[in-house]
């Protein structure tokens, strides 16, 4: 993906937004009344701890799954899982939870999280994936409808350097309208894949790492054949 064409403040503001989409929550916005379609940044649904209890603060969580650093902080999420922190809920069954974001990029904003610790995307258990995944219809469904939105984005932030603040996997389900410019990406110029060398064994490391040799882990797979 190409860089951006500019790099205005708007664009970083919205970057910034992606990456702290889920840190403490500003001071509860005076209530509105109007239509759902302004500027995400003045969305009258924002999510407050209940009872004024204090802000829901990131926490770096170990990667032994444990849901705890060694100096003893907790996962906020795993805190939600237990009940000592408030959340609002919008689901909830035996593996996973869905609550609003603390600090939603659009009305609606909501995330997914198993309600077993795992740090990243890698470590999560594919059975727990599927669960996740499998109620993306039902819960986009919903909160579609609830929002009168026009569509949504499904986002993972998997890793540091890809804006993961909390390390316990979680799925981002984002509300769009036309017109949100909710996205940095959206100004991108995207080129075409180039046909060359490069992207030739880019393609075959990919397939070695998925397909390695005697590896029979993936029976009943087959390598796709080249374009």
């Amino acid at each position: 993906m190409s860089p951006p064409v500019s790099s205005g403040a708007p664009v970083q503001e919205r970057r910034l937004g992606v990456l702290l989409s889920h840190l403490r929550p500003c001071a509860p916005p005076a209530a509105r009344r109007g239509n759902h379609h302004h500027h995400h940044h003045h969305h009258d649904l924002r999510v407050r701890e209940a009872e004024g209890t204090g802000g829901l603060a990131a926490s770096p969580c170990a990667a032994d799954g444990s849901g705890e650093t060694s100096g003893g902080q907790r996962c906020v999420f795993c805190e939600i899982v237990k009940g000592n922190k408030p959340a609002y809920k919008l689901y909830e069954d035996d593996v996973c939870l869905c609550i609003l974001d603390t600090k939603p990029l659009s009305t609606g904003h909501s995330l997914i999280i198993p309600k077993r610790h795992f740090p990243s995307l890698q470590a999560t258990p594919p059975s727990v994936i599927a669960a996740i995944c499998c109620k993306l219809p039902l819960l986009s469904s919903a909160i579609v409808k609830a929002t009168q939105c026009d569509a949504f984005n499904v986002l993972v932030n998997n890793g540091k350097v890809a804006g993961q603040v909390i390390f316990h996997t979680h799925v981002h389900l984002i509300p769009r309208r036309k017109g949100d410019n909710l996205w940095s990406s959206e100004t991108y110029e995207r080129n075409s894949i180039k046909h060359n060398q490069e992207t030739k064994d880019l393609v075959s490391g990919i397939k070695e790492l998925l397909f390695p040799p005697q590896d029979d882990s993936a029976e009943g797979s087959t390598i796709p054949k080249e374009l």
